[in-house]
C-alpha cells in the first residue's frame, strides 16, 4: 500500500477561509437582527443554515489517497471512498484538468473540489480534488475521476506499475 497526502493549494485555503467567514458570519449577523414580525420562526430556524454549511463541507475534506492492489483509497474526514483498480483503463497526470469545468453538483471551494463537473476536454466526470494544478486522471470504461496527490508522477507510475 502506499500512501499519498492531499495538499491544499493557496486558492483553495483562501477560498474555504473566505468562505468560512462569510457563512459564519451570516449566522451571527442574523442573531443581530430584530426578529421579524411574521415568519419568524422560519427565520429563526434559517439563521442557522449559513453556519450548518461549514461543517457539512468539512465532512467531505480529501484527506489523501491510498493505492492498494484493489482499489484507490480517497481518505476523508470520517470515512474512505473506494475507487476500484478493475476497469482503470489509465492514469494520466494532467495539471490543471479540471480548467474550465462547470460544477454540476458538488463543491467548489469550500475545504475541497469534489462532486461532479464537466469540461470539453473530460467531458462528465467526479472530482475528488485539493490542488487543481496536481491533477491527475483516471479513465475508467465508462467514467473519469480526477484526484491530486502530493506526488502526481509517483501517484501514476504506482498505479500503472500495478502498485
Amino acid at each position: 500500500m502506499q500512501h499519498y497526502r492531499a495538499p491544499w493549494s493557496t486558492a483553495l485555503i483562501i477560498t474555504s477561509v473566505l468562505a468560512t467567514l462569510l457563512c459564519l458570519g451570516i449566522t451571527f449577523g442574523i442573531l443581530l437582527l430584530p426578529a421579524p414580525k411574521q415568519g419568524g420562526e422560519i427565520v429563526m430556524a434559517l439563521r442557522w443554515l449559513p453556519g450548518a454549511i461549514v461543517p457539512v463541507c468539512a465532512l467531505f475534506i480529501i484527506r489523501g489517497y491510498t493505492i492498494t492492489p484493489e482499489a484507490i483509497l480517497v481518505h476523508r474526514l470520517l470515512w474512505d471512498t473506494r475507487l476500484p483498480r478493475t476497469g482503470l483503463q489509465s492514469a494520466t497526470f494532467a495539471p490543471k484538468a479540471m480548467s474550465k469545468s462547470i460544477r454540476t453538483c458538488g463543491n467548489g471551494g469550500l475545504f475541497s473540489f469534489t462532486g461532479f463537473y464537466w469540461n470539453k476536454t473530460l467531458r462528465s466526470y467526479r472530482a475528488f480534488v485539493t490542488d487543481l494544478q496536481r491533477t491527475v486522471v483516471l479513465r475508467y470504461d465508462r467514467r473519469t475521476i480526477v484526484v491530486s496527490p502530493e506526488n502526481p508522477e509517483a501517484f501514476v507510475r504506482a498505479l500503472m506499475s500495478g502498485g
